[in-house]
């Protein structure tokens, strides 16, 4: 895959996202120039993952600008049409960093908010970069093997889920660079299936050995010891290093846990969240019911059957053996916590 594949790109006037809704069998791109279209996209999972949607909402601050200079808006309304964007999906962090972090550079002018948004995207490459070499020598130091790793990961982390590059299979591409990679098995990530339709796609486009695999076939895959080390991303991370990932992830840690092999998290700093104590105040974004009621259009279970589909769950720090960041990488469950010293 091209390095240079960005799911998040301003054309001028404009943005153009990757249309994650219809990877793998067709490539398209949504152009969005409103508030409407954006949400609306960042909703639909059109962009997705914490990094990409903190980029998006970055940008999004100009879109909104632009709209209101051409429909007029008042101030009050550019600041309320700017609060959907932020509010458009309450899990992942980015989002909200990276809305405030250029809305605050508002009466400077189109000019300023356009280039503190290339700052938001251009310094999470840079990071994912970083994040990557921390967490390959880590995982080199702390997994005993003289042989090319045998990973696992859980939902999608790569460029189509960041500014570019990726964070957790970031870590697993510098990881191949350095030949050291013997498979990779992604989840496929229910009910969306972000790691069959685009975790799979990416590996694919790196040339990276891989196996597609039920969710639920995750934990006995790491409990029959074909699995060294688990790499995930977070949507959020709070103080004490609990984590918010795509749901089906706590179990994932658990196996890790129970295998006596290292759960790795792999997440910019802009992802831990020190205003949040722990994980019991991480507010979890519950999906409509029909993406676990129906596949295609055509529902599955009886009528009358509820669905429950929340979109993360937690996993607490004591099952995070490292959080990797551009930083470096911090041991939690040995009681190094990013709500102690900068992560």
């Amino acid at each position: 895959m091209s390095q240079e594949l960005r799911a998040v790109q301003w054309t001028g006037g404009e943005l153009a996202l990757i249309d994650q809704t219809v990877l793998p069998h067709r490539t398209e791109i949504l152009r969005v120039e409103n508030v409407d279209g954006l949400v609306d996209a960042i909703q639909r999972l059109v962009v997705r993952g914490a990094p990409a949607i903190g980029a998006a909402g970055a940008y999004g601050v100009a879109l909104a600008l632009l709209q209101g200079e051409r429909e007029g808006w008042s101030a009050e309304r550019l600041d309320a049409e700017i609060a959907r964007i932020r509010a458009a999906r309450p899990t992942a962090v980015n989002l909200m960093v990276g809305v405030d972090r250029v809305a605050a550079r508002l009466a400077e002018g189109l000019d300023t908010v356009l280039a503190e948004a290339a700052a938001v995207q251009r310094e999470d490459v840079e990071a994912n970069r970083a994040m990557g070499v921390h967490g390959a020598d880590w995982l080199l130091k702390r997994v005993s093997a003289d042989r090319p790793l045998r990973l696992l990961t859980h939902c999608n982390t790569g460029a189509l889920a960041t500014a570019g590059w990726g964070t957790a299979l970031g870590v697993i591409r510098e990881l191949h660079a350095r030949g050291l990679v013997e498979v990779v098995y992604a989840d496929e990530t229910r009910p969306l299936l972000q790691g069959s339709r685009l975790t799979a796609w990416e590996l694919v486009q790196e040339g990276i050995p891989h196996y597609v695999q039920a969710d639920g076939a995750a934990a006995g895959t790491i409990l029959r010891g074909e699995v060294d080390a688990a790499i995930v991303g977070a949507d959020r991370i709070a103080a004490n290093g609990d984590t918010a990932n795509k749901v089906g992830t706590v179990g994932v840690a658990l196996a890790c846990a129970d295998a006596g092999i290292p759960f790795l998290v792999a997440a910019p700093t802009t992802t831990v969240d020190v205003g949040t104590p722990d994980g019991s105040a991480i507010r979890i974004e519950l999906r409509g019911e029909d993406e676990v009621l129906e596949w295609g259009g055509i529902r599955t279970a009886p009528t009358g059957s509820r669905g429950h589909n929340p979109a993360f769950d937690v996993t607490p720090g004591r099952l995070v053996t490292g959080l990797v960041t551009e930083r470096g990488v911090l041991e939690v469950a040995a009681g190094e916590l990013p709500g102690d010293r900068p992560a």
